[in-house]
């Protein structure tokens, strides 16, 4: 329009320049004249804009007390006209307002959140890196259930992703919530070369985390700071920062997981139970064996798109990065924990938290000072160094260690007890609580479950004896009259001087 104003200004305005304008913005030549005559009077380019009902601050807060619900708020705006207030926009107005003036993902977190807001927003891809430039690391909870020791519980998978190739590098199973040892096994296996581990392998440069409790435990920063890797501490709930590994457990959520059996995301029938629900499970070492298969496929036989139709193994072996290597001894040794106290070697053997550890190549060493460092939860065995020289002496093994057996008799006794202080507190709680009858009109909530005067003044009599029996004291009552035959003592004779 402005160059049509310029030319009728000029006096060289056309019916050609209004044809080919027209056909050139999708309209008919009626209306370019119309702006041309809107112009002419008023010097506004192009269409009027035409008053329309918009969606401000407040109607986007009331809209969010409706949890997104287009159709509640109208009926809240229908409502206020009816009261005197302004007037209200119909059904068809209020949707359109809506879905022009609130982009997908503030509808959508209106209803379901920030969570399902993020699923709108665009995010940026991280710039291309070599092999072992940065790792990535998580734990993921399996949703299948696994047999332990005759319990059904759901084992953590705790992985090391390269970056670059998208290659696990390192993994290790849990049969319960992972810890700090956890991550020490699955980083050292990460590190080796060495068969059973890579390739992948060696040391990376820098390991991203999102804030994990474990992760920034003190020992896993002695562990990557001995061998000078950094440790990025990623905001929390943000899993688009460390894509490679959220990438790997959503995978590996569709591609492994839902095929075993006992899978607890498996779709349920109309009772909302599963289809199966006596399915066998796997045992413990099956499914870590299935795992680590499965990991292996991924490395070696999984060709992916983002690597051009390579697999994660060969794209990391084609980078020509050199690696940094870390002899398998000191790799064993460097992910132990040590308190720093210095130890002596008795006829007992070395004592560690008030236990005794023996080891066959002790002997002769009685009287030597030693340090003891252990990896995370293993105090079934230690490992023993010179406190001068800090030369590894051996290992040393839990001596009276209880049998399996015995194991097994302690954690049943522990479960009984604790099913039977479950049922007690349960017994208990079930008297507390008050039932109360279901209403159609408003008014007070009217308590159910009727109960005899008698039953009550029982209850209560029992209560009173069990409050005199916890206050009393033995003390505050005199002594009744001595038994027949007791020696008493001779009253003391008055007037003495």
């Amino acid at each position: 329009m402005r160059r049509l104003v310029d030319l009728d200004r000029a006096g060289r305005l056309t019916s050609a320049h209004v044809k080919l304008a027209a056909s050139s913005v999708g309209v008919v030549e009626r209306t370019v004249w119309r702006w041309l005559r809107l112009a002419r009077a008023t010097d506004q380019l192009g269409a009027t804009a035409r008053p329309r009902f918009v969606v401000d601050d407040q109607l986007r807060r009331r809209l969010a007390y409706w949890r997104g619900n287009v159709a509640a708020l109208h009926r809240d705006l229908v409502a206020q006209a009816a009261e005197g207030g302004p007037a209200a926009p119909s059904m068809a107005t209020l949707q359109r307002a809506v879905a022009r003036d609130l982009p997908p993902g503030a509808r959508a977190g209106l209803r379901k959140g920030e969570h399902a807001a993020r699923r709108f927003d665009v995010f940026l891809q991280r710039p291309a890196t070599y092999r072992n430039a940065v790792w990535e690391t998580d734990h993921v909870e399996a949703p299948v259930e696994v047999d332990v020791d005759g319990r059904l519980v759901k084992p953590w998978v705790t992985w090391f992703v390269d970056c670059a190739s998208n290659a696990v590098c390192g993994t290790a199973v849990t049969p319960g919530p992972p810890s700090r040892e956890s991550i020490l096994t699955a980083l050292r296996a990460a590190i080796s070369l060495d068969e059973p581990y890579g390739p992948p392998g060696g040391l990376p440069e820098k390991v991203r985390v999102d804030r994990g409790k474990d992760f920034l435990s003190a020992a896993v920063r002695a562990a990557l700071g001995v061998f000078a890797v950094g440790l990025e501490d990623l905001p929390g709930y943000t899993p688009h920062l460390k894509g490679s590994v959220e990438t790997l457990n959503g995978a590996a959520k569709a591609m492994f997981f839902a095929g075993l059996p006992r899978y607890t995301a498996a779709p349920t029938l109309t009772n909302r139970r599963v289809a199966d629900p006596d399915a066998p499970a796997l045992t413990f070492e099956a499914f870590v064996v299935a795992l680590l298969d499965w990991v292996r496929w991924w490395n070696t036989e999984h060709r992916m798109d983002a690597l051009d139709g390579r697999t994660p193994l060969q794209a990391w072996l084609a980078d020509p990065t050199p690696l940094s290597t870390v002899p398998a001894q000191d790799l064993r040794l460097f992910t132990l924990e040590d308190d720093g106290r210095r130890r002596k070697i008795t006829t007992k053997g070395v004592e560690w938290r008030r236990r005794r550890y023996v080891g066959a190549w002790m002997t002769g060493q009685v009287g030597r000072t030693v340090r003891v460092r252990w990896m995370p939860h293993h105090d079934h065995e230690v490992e023993v160094f010179d406190a001068t020289t800090g030369e590894h002496l051996g290992a040393a093994s839990l001596a009276d260690q209880a049998s399996r057996e015995q194991i097994r008799a302690v954690r049943r006794a522990r479960g009984a007890r604790k099913a039977r202080l479950e049922a007690d507190l349960r017994a208990v709680e079930k008297t507390r609580r008050q039932r109360y009858a279901a209403q159609t009109t408003p008014g007070p909530a009217r308590p159910v479950g009727a109960v005899t005067a008698a039953e009550a003044q029982a209850e209560l009599d029992g209560v009173g004896d069990t409050e005199l029996v916890r206050v009393a004291r033995p003390r505050l009552l005199p002594p009744g009259p001595p038994a027949p035959g007791w020696v008493l003592p001779r009253p003391v004779q008055g007037g003495g001087s």
